[in-house]
């Protein structure tokens, strides 16, 4: 037979019908063999099952090495510019990938030999793998771009910009597509699941906002695919059930293309071949566009890219030694020997050029290694500054900050010092300023520090936690933490690594870590849903319903602090909303003057509320004049400041207010002329009992001589005025209170009318009594103290009901229900 045919049993086989390929190990028996049952098989140290191997026998074998795969019943490998080789039968595969037959021998990085066997496949197994998957949809992220949903029906798929599911675009969007490879990455099915693999294309591709690796990535539904960047991002959408099988001829033809416009979507019915996947075009990929939002990050390509460059250097400088004397028949001798020793020169110069440039490097790492870290980072520096695009001299330059300035700066931590601590950063930001690698870790330290300066300002991990004053503080550190978890980890491991004395801080900065996100979840979650109740009632009208829910609180979260100045806000904002809901002008002024809410959410609601439901500040300052008049005794001067205050939703209540006060002037005025006459006593007590101590006191000092003369008769008068108030009470009760359909009527009826008057002059009665004995400070019964506060409770209780429907009353008819109520809620006191 001929070296190298395929024996007859191995291609009936292959034609007939399914089989596996089984790698027995010659160089190392004990490992066992390999049953490939898939179409593709991957080699490398972090595939299985070479993962699993002993560490020792992995030394030669790159991460992305070889692949093993099945084209139309025959059997390749293809090596992918593994760094130690891939041979068959002792030749090196080197671009185009090299058949198999039984019997042949692989070898992989000149350590790990195989002899290849083929073997029908059983019915059982074959069967289970034969079932493949539907297929699936690349469906565009962005439908402002016009791309097209890709549909796939057979594998392997080819990312290509050279097939016209990409090149279609390059009019429109020439450098994206230049982005991708021609072959750029392939989608294939494993064990029965599809996965998706990058063929070291320039720009990449991401799963899910993550560049792969060497390794393929299983798909799953919802996955984001994107390919050389951030235009052409495709959701994979899984089909479940297939529409039509491609047939052996279509696998074998170039993918067919077909574009249906009623849903403008791309379908791809036939597979690439695995042939033209893995045959590697070098000169091809160069001629990709590089897109910098893809590069790596410079702590991973600070291991590879120099060699790698420099490896490119020799093959771009072979290349053009190669095309120069390609025509070495018709050249001259004298001009060929010219050319090798240019040649020689070249290279020559090129190698002291790559000598000269790693010098600064060996510099650096010897300083470094010599603990002159000053003298390393003066150095470093200076590199950076001239070489800004070498990623390997700012990482050094990094760990020569990190070494030079982080001791100080722990020192300066570890006394707490926080604003030393933050000077020596901003140097350190400073210094570092034209090397973004160290500015990063300074960032990193930074959050370190802040994180401390916050634990240690609050008394330790463990105290509490203050409302309206932490959580922001809290919400900050675990942001920042949050935005890339996994990268400031990798920062501040690099960090440790530089400077061991910062293990300690690294983990108690963990620590404190895990500590602030339990209470975000518990502490946080619970002032969050605090300020929801909060704001609710508030909206309701109802802050009385809050108190029980403070105390709640309270028991529940044991350390959440400063509960007590939310009580505070709450009484107060009570005690202002209970006087706007009752008109209650003066009062309410005063309580406007003092309010100050210490806490957010009763901020909030009280600047609501003084916008849409509380007097302006132009009425509150022609009030103010008003008031001062009055209490000057000025009374027309007061009567026409309250007359020219613009209409306003409180004219109503300062309308009465203004009534009263003439009928203040004009009892006064009375008053004087009866002075001496029969029943002036009468009438100087009534009017007495009348005045607010509060608003009226210029009227009061007035009379406050002739009331003295007349003391044991304002007494009686007192007595008098709450036996009256407590028959006119007794008449209510009887009759029953207003209830809520008297509430709630169209109009006044009488029973609402009567009661009205019984509860409003039992009111104004009592009152009037209790101001006498308050006046004169008098002893009086306790019973009539009792009387005055259960008149109060019912009067304000009728008032809040009749507040809470004017959404239902109509706005005359509730003034007029609330008139008759009457009392302090209206600003009208029963004359005398």
């Amino acid at each position: 037979m001929t070296p190298g045919e395929a024996q007859i049993a191995e291609v009936r086989t292959t034609l007939d019908q399914a089989f596996d390929v089984v790698l027995s190990p010659v160089s190392h028996p004990a490992l066992g063999a390999i049953r490939i049952i898939d179409s593709l098989f991957a080699i490398g140290r972090s595939e299985p099952p070479f993962v699993d191997y002993p560490r020792e026998l992995l030394t030669r074998l790159s991460r992305r090495h070889a692949r093993i795969f099945t084209e139309h019943g025959v059997v390749y490998v293809a090596d992918l510019e593994s760094k130690n080789g891939t041979t068959l039968n002792g030749k090196d595969v080197r671009q185009t990938p090299g058949r198999v037959r039984a019997g042949d021998e692989l070898c992989f990085g000149g350590e790990l030999s195989y002899r290849v066997g083929i073997e029908p496949r059983a019915r059982i197994v074959a069967a289970a793998q034969a079932a493949q998957p539907a297929g699936l949809t690349l469906v565009p992220e962005r439908g402002d771009l016009g791309l097209l949903p890709i549909d796939v029906r057979a594998f392997p798929f080819l990312i290509s910009k050279a097939d016209d599911v990409f090149a279609r675009y390059k009019e429109r969007y020439p450098h994206q597509v230049n982005y991708i490879s021609r072959r750029h990455a392939h989608i294939f099915v494993r064990a029965g699941d599809l996965y998706v693999e990058d063929l070291g294309s320039t720009n990449g591709t991401f799963v899910n906002g993550r560049r792969l690796d060497e390794s393929a990535h299983a798909l799953q539904e919802g996955d984001v695919l994107a390919f050389g960047g951030d235009h052409f991002v495709y959701r994979v959408e899984l089909q479940q059930t297939p529409e039509f099988e491609p047939t052996v001829t279509q696998m074998i033809a170039t993918p067919p293309i077909e574009e249906i416009d009623a849903d403008k979507t791309t379908f791809v019915g036939a597979a690439h071949s695995f042939l033209d996947i893995f045959c590697v075009d070098q000169a091809r990929q160069r001629e990709d566009e590089v897109n910098e939002a893809t590069r790596p990050d410079p702590d991973d390509t600070k291991r590879d890219t120099r060699p790698h460059r420099v490896q490119r250097r020799w093959r771009v400088l072979a290349t053009e030694l190669s095309s120069a004397f390609s025509g070495g028949e018709r050249l001259a001798t004298r001009r060929a020997v010219w050319c090798a020793i240019a040649g020689v020169v070249v290279v020559a110069g090129i190698g002291v050029a790559l000598y000269l440039r790693g010098a600064s490097e060996r510099e650096l790492k010897n300083l470094l290694a010599a603990g002159d870290y000053e003298e390393a980072l003066s150095v470093a520096n200076d590199d950076v500054r001239q070489h800004p695009a070498d990623v390997h001299l700012k990482a050094l330059a990094s760990e020569a900050l990190m070494k030079a300035k982080v001791p100080d700066w722990l020192a300066a931590l570890q006394k707490r010092e926080f604003d030393r601590a933050d000077s020596l950063l901003g140097n350190m930001k400073t210094i570092g300023a034209a090397n973004p690698d160290a500015v990063s870790l300074v960032g990193e330290l930074r959050w370190v520090g802040d994180l401390e300066r916050f634990v240690v300002g609050r008394g330790g991990p463990d105290a509490p936690i203050r409302i309206y004053a932490d959580e922001g503080k809290i919400s900050d550190l675990l942001r920042r933490w949050d935005d890339d978890a996994r990268a400031h980890q990798r920062a501040l491991d690099r960090i440790a690594s530089y400077v061991p004395a910062f293990a300690d801080p690294y983990a108690q900065a963990l620590s404190h870590l895990r500590k602030l996100q339990s209470d975000d979840s518990v502490y946080l979650a619970a002032i969050d849903r605090l300020n929801t109740t909060i704001n609710t009632e508030l909206a309701r009208d109802k802050p009385d319903a809050l108190p029980p829910v403070l105390d709640d609180y309270a028991q529940r979260y044991p350390r959440l602090a400063g509960l007590d100045r939310v009580r505070g806000d709450l009484k107060a904002y009570t005690e202002l909303l209970a006087d706007a809901l009752a008109r209650k002008l003066t009062p309410l002024l005063a309580a406007m003057k003092s309010a100050h809410f210490s806490t957010p959410p009763f901020n909030a609601q009280y600047a609501r509320l003084a916008a849409s439901r509380l007097p302006s500040a132009d009425v509150i300052q022609r009030h103010d004049a008003a008031t001062a008049a009055w209490q000057r005794g000025d009374g027309m001067q007061t009567l026409a400041a309250l007359q020219a205050i613009p209409a306003n939703p409180w004219s109503d209540v300062l309308t009465a207010e203004q009534t009263h006060k003439r009928a203040v002037l004009d009892q006064y005025a009375d008053l004087q002329k009866s002075r001496g006459t029969k029943g002036y006593d009468e009438r100087l007590l009534s009017f007495y009992a009348a005045l607010d101590p509060a608003a009226d006191t210029w009227f009061m000092h007035a009379i406050e001589a002739d009331v003295t003369a007349t003391h044991d008769k304002a007494l009686a008068r007192a007595q008098d005025l709450l036996t009256r108030a407590q028959a006119e009470w007794r008449q209510y009760r009887a009759n029953g209170s207003i209830g809520g359909t008297q509430r709630l009527e169209s109009g006044i009826s009488g029973g609402f009318r009567s009661q009205a008057h019984l509860l409003s002059d039992a009111q104004s009665l009592a009152q009037q009594g209790m101001r006498i004995y308050t006046q004169l400070k008098a002893d009086h019964p306790s019973d009539w103290d009792t009387l005055l506060a259960d008149i109060n409770a019912e009067a304000d209780m009728q008032r809040r009901s009749l507040q809470e429907l004017r959404m239902v009353l109509e706005p005359e008819l509730l003034k007029s229900k609330l008139a008759l109520i009457g009392g302090d809620s209206s600003e009208t006191r029963q004359s005398p």
